[in-house]
């Protein structure tokens, strides 16, 4: 049956760039401009953002077997007036244009490393000492640059559960996890980050990053890693911690390695459908589907199965793995992915848009204000997809990469800096943050709700140095 369906899916395709191609003699555009859309238009969005913050506090256990009817609910909020108000042709296109080119790889790169992370085993004695605990956040900050803050939080998530399984107090750990290694931890490399990779698909070096963001990577850095040691000394400290958890001695080891091959095909397939540009490509509905990522995803789907086929099911069983957290992010995005339609949008048209505010504050007289540039990036990159927040005031400030690897190479690591650091505001700031917590409260750690990681958390913590930052670089 399977098979038949994916026959007939592969059969319309064809039909599909047919028709668009035939029937429309341009794109449909939604114009984001003051005149077209207001402000009402993000309610949608901002509902689903506040579902996320509030059911889990007021209602959990409703929100526990409902978040994806409430997640279809506000899509089906936006889509109704939405396609009585634009149409048939815009609303189709922009709802396949955000599925298909980013929804779709989207939750494809993050299945595929939920499920080859998954069978990785570390054995042996993994006590979650202040130290230990520092050590794996330091690796796992370094390893994020290379294999993207999905994977590298992916590979060390459970290893890290695993370790502080006999602690009391875990909840800082995991938090510091997703500033460090979801987040901050991805600032060197494309491969780290998804705006930094669309960066360099718009012509920024892929070395530039490095030698750019090396200074204030690793002051943010350097200073978490110091608050958590203190932080995490203290709460231990407090702990009776049984004798013969410290006096284990069984040696390290790893079950399952072949999927950390897998891994680094993950990594180059990603890596590859940047450099490859063949040029083919197929329309759907005037949505541009290139080869090189038709076959990036597709080896992604590839390797996710071979790992799940090929690993013992007594290592998945150890990791504790189970579907929930990757059915919970898949639900919760979607819906995230189409009300933010209108925000992206607005965004995109400057000046012209009810967020016009928003634009005009990182400039002055014709010149970047680059600390307007890392906060109105970083906090939009907080709420909305920091990628396509990125590509707005990448092109806001021009758009040319030499330019911006030159005489605005301020400006430039201003955006890089508020996309990629401030998605540790929120849950919801970057990918990784929502699953790691979500795998956490599968191995029953209590993580704080949205407004209580905001609040408790990330500004206390990160606002601050963030302060300091802007200070010091811009």
């Amino acid at each position: 049956m399977k098979q038949k369906i994916s026959l007939i899916i592969l059969a319309g395709i064809p039909a599909l760039s047919f028709a668009s191609g035939s029937a429309h003699g341009g794109v449909p555009h939604l114009d984001g401009s003051i005149e077209n859309l207001s402000i009402f238009w993000i309610i949608p969005f901002v509902g689903i953002l506040l579902s996320i913050a509030m059911f889990p506090l007021v209602a959990p256990n409703f929100w526990h077997h409902n978040f994806g009817k409430i997640s279809a609910f506000w899509v089906v909020s936006f889509i109704v007036p939405f396609l009585i108000k634009e149409g048939f042709n815009v609303t189709l296109y922009e709802i396949l244009h955000v599925g298909l080119l980013e929804y779709i790889p989207f939750i494809i790169l993050l299945l595929s490393l939920f499920t080859i992370s998954g069978g990785v085993q570390l054995t042996g004695s993994l006590v979650g000492t202040p130290f230990l605990n520092t050590i794996i956040l330091l690796i796992g900050t370094i390893l994020a640059s290379w294999m993207g803050t999905t994977g590298a939080a992916m590979l060390l998530i459970r290893p890290l559960i695993r370790a502080n399984s006999f602690r009391k107090n875990k909840t800082h750990i995991i938090v510091f996890f997703i500033f460090l290694v979801a987040n901050i931890g991805g600032s060197l490399t494309p491969l780290g980050d998804p705006p930094l990779f669309l960066g360099f698909l718009k012509g920024i070096d892929f070395f530039w990053t490095t030698s750019a963001m090396l200074a204030p990577m690793s002051f943010m850095v350097v200073s978490l890693l110091i608050i958590f040691f203190a932080l995490d000394t203290y709460n231990y400290g407090k702990e009776l911690v049984p004798i013969k958890v410290e006096s284990e001695t069984e040696k390290l080891g790893i079950k399952g390695s072949f999927n950390l091959i897998l891994l680094l095909g993950v990594i180059a397939g990603v890596l590859i459908s940047g450099f490859w540009k063949p040029g083919i490509y197929f329309d759907i509905f005037h949505v541009h589907m290139e080869l090189q990522n038709v076959i990036r995803d597709v080896l992604l789907l590839g390797l996710a199965y071979s790992s799940w086929v090929f690993t013992s099911k007594s290592i998945r069983e150890a990791n504790e793995y189970t579907w929930f957290p990757i059915i919970e992010v898949a639900k919760l995005f979607a819906g995230i992915f189409v009300t933010i339609i209108p925000a992206i949008a607005i965004l995109k048209a400057g000046t012209n848009g009810v967020l016009a505010s928003v634009i005009s504050s990182v400039t002055q007289d014709g010149e970047p204000l680059n600390y307007m540039y890392f906060w109105a990036t970083g906090i939009l990159s907080s709420f909305l997809d920091n990628a396509p927040t990125y590509l707005v005031f990448f092109n806001t400030a021009g758009g040319d990469p030499s330019v911006l690897m030159g005489e605005m190479s301020n400006t430039l690591l201003a955006i890089s800096m508020g996309a990629v650091f401030m998605g540790a505001n929120t849950y919801i700031g970057n990918a990784p943050n929502f699953m790691v917590k979500s795998i956490s409260e599968s191995s029953g750690i209590e993580m704080p709700s949205f407004f209580g990681y905001l609040f408790k958390w990330s500004i206390p913590i990160l606002l601050p140095l963030f302060i300091i930052v802007s200070y010091i670089f811009f």
